[in-house]
């Protein structure tokens, strides 16, 4: 262990935790300095909004601070049932599973459904975008002795189709996207995909992981499909976290009530898990309806708008991406972590993201822009983005 800790110091990729004293408004304390953030995943300030707060104090009030016992026992609550019809009513799909975390839900998806206990009478597929997040990456991985896991190119449907075309017809395959990608910050082609499958049989079904499009995307922000014309019908599973824009914690699968049903049985990540506190839900259920009425993702399109414009200005190489994820390629572990504690000299929080969180020489800093910040902040951060990779390159 400690060979391999040392050897990741030496490359510059040792992750290491940082206390967070305090947090309000973006501006976070570290060791008694105070940072305008631009990591965190909080893309609505909903996680600090009043009524979501007020809804979770009334929960703890009424059910306490756990829920006491896995879902299958005594801990399924009439909060974690509403919070379950109202994703399915505003995401149009039959019958919707509460997890603890993204991670746990995309896992159970994959090792529910394509692990070795599962016996077929026929093979089957998991394509997925090269880009994934590790969560979905390490289930479909795990699941490789009975499944055949194949990795189409970055948003390219074409590559996509080509694997296709060397599936059997008569073999189910899952295909797998995310609406908003969670390094990247672009978002997938959801009716590219949807266009390339539509001549194949019935034996394949669309996956999308919409963790970071869940509450900044579409009408009412229900992520990816309420933003574009694609078929929502079409999205076979959809998986969502409440962990980023819509402000608390936990995450839910939302699919056809067969396969939910099926998850409640046989998802070893459901089953022996005690269920997220009813207070959690309540409060989430409370930020989903706050969310749908806008403000706060209007305020966010317009921070992206004035951070994009800014840094066009000032010539900053940003990643291709209309989101609240805005990346910077550095290209090397060492200088994106030497960038990253320049900013912190300057009063701005920015985290450097480095391989094998991103592929080798994709090193970078991952800005993300939410509701709570000010113009002022915005206009400091580009600020100091130009001061800090013009020191860089002396």
């Amino acid at each position: 262990m400690q060979q391999a800790l040392a050897e990741r110091e030496r490359s510059a990729l040792l992750r290491k935790r940082v206390v967070i004293d305090s947090n309000h408004q973006s501006v976070i304390e570290v060791a008694g300095e105070h940072y305008i953030s631009f990591s965190s995943n909080d893309y609505l300030g909903l996680s600090q909004h009043p009524d979501v707060l007020q809804s979770f104090a009334e929960g703890l009030s009424l059910y306490g601070a756990s829920s006491s016992a896995s879902s299958v026992v005594t801990g399924y609550s009439i909060e974690h049932k509403r919070l379950e019809d109202d994703i399915c009513t505003h995401t149009n799909m039959q019958s919707a599973l509460l997890f603890s975390s993204g991670f746990a839900a995309n896992q159970a998806i994959c090792k529910t459904l394509f692990s070795t206990t599962n016996k077929r009478s026929q093979a089957c597929h998991i394509l997925a975008d090269k880009f994934m997040h590790a969560s979905f990456i390490d289930g479909a991985m795990g699941v490789s002795a009975n499944a055949q896991f194949s990795r189409f190119k970055h948003n390219d449907t074409r590559h996509l189709l080509q694997l296709l075309d060397k599936v059997p017809s008569n073999e189910d395959t899952l295909v797998v996207s995310e609406g908003i990608f969670s390094m990247d910050g672009d978002a997938c082609d959801l009716t590219g995909i949807q266009q390339q499958i539509k001549e194949r049989s019935n034996n394949v079904w669309v996956m999308l992981d919409d963790a970071h499009a869940m509450g900044v995307l579409g009408a009412q922000g229900m992520g990816t499909c309420d933003a574009s014309d694609a078929d929502a019908q079409k999205v076979d599973v959809l998986m969502g976290t409440f962990g980023k824009a819509v402000g608390t914690q936990g995450a839910f699968v939302a699919s056809n009530s067969a396969l939910v049903e099926y998850l409640v049985n046989f998802s070893k990540e459901y089953i022996y898990s005690t269920a997220m506190p009813a207070a959690q839900a309540r409060a989430t259920l409370t930020s989903f309806q706050i969310m749908r009425k806008g403000m706060e993702r209007e305020k966010l399109r317009n921070n992206i708008a004035l951070f994009q414009m800014l840094a066009t200005e000032a010539q900053l190489p940003l990643m291709d991406a209309n989101g609240p994820i805005q990346g910077l390629i550095i290209g090397s572990p060492e200088k994106a972590l030497a960038l990253s504690e320049k900013l912190k000299s300057l009063g701005i929080w920015v985290i450097a993201i480095r391989t094998p969180t991103v592929p080798k020489h994709t090193d970078r800093l991952r800005i993300t822009i939410n509701a709570m910040h000010q113009e002022r902040d915005i206009r400091a951060l580009v600020d100091a983005l130009v001061l800090a990779m013009s020191s860089m390159e002396k």
